[in-house]
């Protein structure tokens, strides 16, 4: 497959990720106000439970593997902002796919902390290639952080791709509740609840 075509690809799933966002964002806020918000939560919690996590795991994973494409395959060096944006997402992949494997829901705070980290570079990122002249001179003058490698549907770009991937992750994690610590720590996890 060529560039143009992984590309492409890459953007269709960002669109669709961030429908994905935007939907559970406002069905969490929505729970808050309406009780038929709540049960349809309720509902959407009962089906994403038992692969919230593993969807996490999937969406982190194809991040890491999309970014990999485009810097070795596509040859699109990776700027500073870039390489601070895979160091909040790569972890992710291990720590979610470890979770996921174990069922263990106390992988949440330690994710979000990672998409606390990346996601606010990611929409800096983001604002930068829209306003260069905001770029302070962190950014190596051979490799700015202001070059625009791809853009897709006149608004998405790589650090547009990686944001709406590390929104999505977070989305999801707002459905795995927080653990309740095990009577018995040398016990099995315990099976996965979601809010």
């Amino acid at each position: 497959m060529d560039v143009a075509t992984v590309t492409l690809f890459l953007a269709l799933l960002a669109v669709g990720s961030q429908a994905a966002v935007l939907g559970l964002v406002a069905l969490r806020l929505l729970a808050r106000r309406s009780a038929g918000a709540r049960r349809r939560e309720a509902d959407l919690g009962a089906a994403l439970g038992p692969w919230v996590l593993t969807l996490a795991f999937a969406v982190a994973l194809t991040a890491t593997l999309g970014s990999l494409y485009l810097a070795e395959v596509a040859r699109f060096p990776p700027c500073k902002l870039c390489w601070y944006q895979r160091i909040a997402v790569y972890p992710l992949v291990p720590l979610l796919g470890l979770a996921s494997w174990r069922r263990d829901r106390g992988v949440r705070p330690y994710a979000l902390a990672l998409i606390a980290v990346g996601l606010p570079i990611s929409l800096y990122h983001v604002v930068l290639e829209r306003v260069p002249s905001l770029e302070g001179g962190a950014c190596d003058p051979l490799n700015p952080c202001t070059i625009i490698w791809v853009q897709r549907f006149g608004y998405l770009t790589i650090p547009a791709m990686a944001a709406t991937a590390q929104a999505l992750v977070g989305a999801l994690l707002l459905f795995v509740r927080s653990p309740v610590p095990p009577a018995d720590a040398a016990g099995p996890p315990a099976p996965l609840e979601v809010a």
